[in-house]
C-alpha cells in the first residue's frame, strides 16, 4: 500500500511495507507504513522534519496516523533505551524500581537534563511495572533484533 504524498506530511524517505513487520502485529497491522519528511506543521520559511506512522483502516487512510518531530522520536529512542538498561537490573529491588529514589537517571541534551524515573503518581504502579517488565522480558528477542540493527547503523554513523 503506497503512503500518500498529496496530503500536508510529505514524505522524503519511506518504509511503505511496515506492517510486514510490526513487532508482534507483524501482517496483521493498520501500521501500513513509517516515513520521513517534511512535517504538516511547516510555515512558510521554516522547514522541519519529522517521521509519521501511517495507519489505515482498510478502507482509508487513518486521522490517527502519528506524526512527530524527528527528536522526539530520537528522544522516545533514548527514553526505551534508558527503561531498558533500568530493567535489566530491577530484580534487585522489591518492586522493581528503588521506591526512595524513583528517578532512574537524567540524560544530558542541549544544556539541561532529561529525568527519566518511575510513575510513582500511578495509583498502580506496583501492578503495573511488574506487568511491564514481563512483556518486556516476553518480547525480548523481538526488541533485541531492532536494537542490535540499531546498534550496527549507529556505529556506520561513527557513533
Amino acid at each position: 500500500m503506497q503512503i500518500p504524498t498529496t496530503l500536508k506530511h510529505k514524505p522524503v524517505i519511506v518504509s511503505e511495507n511496515y506492517d510486514q513487520v510490526d513487532g508482534r502485529y507483524a501482517s496483521n497491522s493498520d501500521a501500513k507504513g513509517l516515513s520521513l519528511g517534511l512535517a504538516q506543521w511547516n510555515d512558510r520559511g521554516k522547514v522541519d522534519i519529522s517521521a509519521k506512522v501511517w495507519r489505515h483502516t482498510g478502507g482509508k487512510w487513518s486521522r490517527q496516523s502519528e506524526e512527530l518531530p524527528l527528536h522526539r522520536v530520537l528522544d522516545l529512542a533514548i527514553l526505551v533505551c534508558t527503561g531498558m538498561v533500568h530493567f535489566r537490573e530491577a530484580y534487585r529491588y522489591k518492586e522493581l524500581y528503588d521506591t526512595e529514589n524513583p528517578v532512574i537517571d537524567r540524560v544530558g541534551l542541549q544544556g539541561d537534563a532529561m529525568t527519566v524515573s518511575v510513575c510513582t503518581d500511578n495509583e498502580r504502579i506496583i501492578e503495573d511495572i511488574k506487568l511491564f517488565s514481563q512483556a518486556l522480558s516476553d518480547d525480548g528477542e523481538l526488541y533485541g533484533e531492532r536494537l542490535r540493527t540499531l546498534s550496527r547503523i549507529l556505529k556506520e554513523m561513527g557513533y
